[in-house]
């Protein structure tokens, strides 16, 4: 059999039912949150959220997961759309501590973002006894109009 023919018979079935295989999807989807974060982290809950337009296109979800052998958090922005362009992809993740009498509150914050292809971070901060915020943001710089937000704005996940 000539190469062009199983090409041919590989791309016809890959394409059954209609769905058409597309590599840079396939290639996204084998990121998991678990995986980008590492060994030992796991998803809290309430710790997948949307990262979408104002105008409600999804593209892609920021995830919160813990460590609870280091007690460190860990933030990934995962894209679902651009998926194997360079656009903007931020992951960010910000830490409080609990009020104890007089002790003042402190934080920490800490920001991977530059042009990724599939997904920003891993970003961890230490946060056994902390509340936390975390977002991400997926921008094509190509259209000023298509930023996508998402995670979550206030202090939870206390712990």
């Amino acid at each position: 059999m000539r190469r062009s023919t199983k090409t041919i018979l590989l791309a016809a079935a890959l394409s059954i039912g209609g769905v058409v295989a597309n590599p840079a999807y396939a290639v996204a989807s084998a990121y998991s949150p678990e995986g980008v974060c590492g060994s030992g982290f796991g998803r809290v809950a309430d710790g997948k959220r949307v990262v979408k337009t104002s105008s409600g296109d999804v593209f892609g979800y920021v995830y919160l997961l813990y460590n609870r052998r280091t007690g460190y958090n860990c933030v990934t922005t995962i894209k679902t759309s651009y998926v194997g362009t360079a656009t903007f992809t931020s992951a960010t993740l910000k830490t409080q501590t609990k009020r104890v009498r007089d002790e003042p509150v402190r934080t920490a914050s800490k920001t991977d973002e530059r042009k990724y292809k599939y997904f920003a971070g891993p970003v961890k901060l230490y946060a056994k006894g902390r509340c936390v915020k975390y977002s991400g943001i997926i921008w094509d710089t190509r259209r000023d109009a298509a930023i996508a937000t998402g995670g979550r704005s206030s202090w939870g996940n206390c712990g």
